[in-house]
């Protein structure tokens, strides 16, 4: 700048044209300290964003955990037990009973698991779940139709009704003896080999494996065993047969009954039918040790029964029991329908009688351990038999 003669200044010509700058005012040089602030707390929101995401991975991690753990249980599921599910049931009430009864651990987790795998249309009826399964088995057991879930149950030959029930209520499917016995019980149900004044269904019910539903009850089990002890009986032709041998087909159920008790062998059955009915013929007391033992203490002394009168004492009463004395299979009922012949005159326990041609059977014993039966006409022969077996120490 240069002083004019007047003494004004004059603006050097060079520099008029500049314009200020706000970076060249005086004091502006620390303008760049509030840019290290924000740059501070710039890394500090990072920081913060960071450590609530790894919280959040955290959480979802430790969710995740509880809710496998909800879903799938640690260690093996109790064993399988009974659950109801009832008519005016719900997804909630199922659920909310399952959690109540050890089932699951969770019925809000359940309901949200049915719902986000295909739903549960519940069907009333009986279903065996373990508890602590996975819940995909437990859903699975849920959509399952009880009809449709099955359980095999094995009656032997030779069971009585009482081991029938305890049989029924040990392998099946939510069973009791108490409601077995109760409907064995019922004179509704229908038995038509069953003659009128007979409550009990002993020697009705068809020995057998059966498959038995979640959705049967015990009377359904009971009549389908009816069914199948009639049908057998009629493939036997139980009616023109036991006509034939003068007996009702009642009659023949508790012949082959006691044959089913008695024999231990095939071929014996036939030859202990013959007994029974020769017996009968002859008015003769069947004397047989089997039904002394029917609605008895087995472990009772044969002896001290022989001494008990009841209707089934074969020794104090003559004819048939009132009753079968245990539920026969085919075998024993084919072989009452089908005694076999007398002993023929040539036979080794005819040849010493005054009337050969007259030899009937009469008499059985136990005589080995594989358990076969000597037969004899006579008391004496019985009695040669009876020392045979001991000598032999089967008796």
């Amino acid at each position: 700048m240069k002083r004019h003669e007047g003494g004004y200044d004059l603006i050097d010509p060079e520099i008029a044209d500049w314009r200020g700058d706000e970076w060249d005012q005086p004091g502006e040089a620390g303008i760049v300290e509030p840019l290290r602030r924000e740059l501070r707390l710039f890394k500090w929101g990072v920081y913060a964003v960071l450590s609530l995401a790894l919280v959040a991975i955290l959480i979802a991690g430790a969710t995740g955990w509880w809710y496998v753990n909800k879903i799938n249980p640690e260690g093996e599921p109790a064993e399988a037990e009974q659950f109801i599910v009832r008519k005016r049931d719900s997804l909630q009430t199922v659920s909310e009973r399952l959690e109540e009864n050890g089932w699951i651990s969770d019925a809000g987790v359940f309901r949200w698991y049915v719902r986000n795998h295909g739903g549960l249309a519940l069907t009333p009826g009986y279903f065996e779940i373990a508890p602590g399964d996975h819940m995909g088995n437990v859903l699975g057991r849920l959509r399952t139709p009880p009809s449709e879930t099955y359980t095999r149950v094995t009656f032997p030959e030779g069971f009585t009704l009482e081991q029938v029930a305890g049989r029924l209520a040990a392998d099946g499917p939510r069973m009791t003896v108490r409601d077995f016995e109760k409907a064995a019980d019922n004179p509704e149900i229908i038995a038509a080999l069953r003659p009128p004044g007979v409550s009990s269904l002993e020697g009705l019910l068809f020995p057998d494996t059966y498959q038995v539903s979640n959705s049967e009850s015990e009377a359904q089990v009971i009549e389908r065993m009816i069914a199948l002890m009639e049908r057998v009986a009629l493939q036997e032709d139980i009616v023109p047969k036991s006509a034939g041998l003068g007996r009702s087909p009642y009659d023949i159920l508790i012949v082959a009954s006691i044959i089913e008790e008695e024999a231990l062998v095939s071929e014996d059955r036939p030859k202990i039918a013959r007994v029974i009915y020769n017996r009968l013929a002859m008015g003769m007391p069947l004397e047989i040790d089997a039904t002394l033992l029917y609605q008895q203490d087995r472990g009772r002394p044969i002896p001290e029964l022989r001494l008990i009168d009841t209707p089934y004492n074969t020794y104090l009463h003559t004819g048939l029991p009132p009753t079968p004395i245990t539920n026969p299979g085919r075998a024993s009922i084919e072989a009452a329908l089908n005694p076999a012949p007398n002993p023929a005159p040539g036979d080794a326990i005819c040849r010493d009688l005054p009337d050969p041609s007259n030899c009937p059977y009469l008499f059985y014993v136990l005589i080995d351990i594989d358990g076969r039966h000597a037969f004899a006409a006579t008391g004496e022969q019985h009695a040669a038999n009876i020392q045979r077996a001991i000598d032999a120490g089967v008796l």
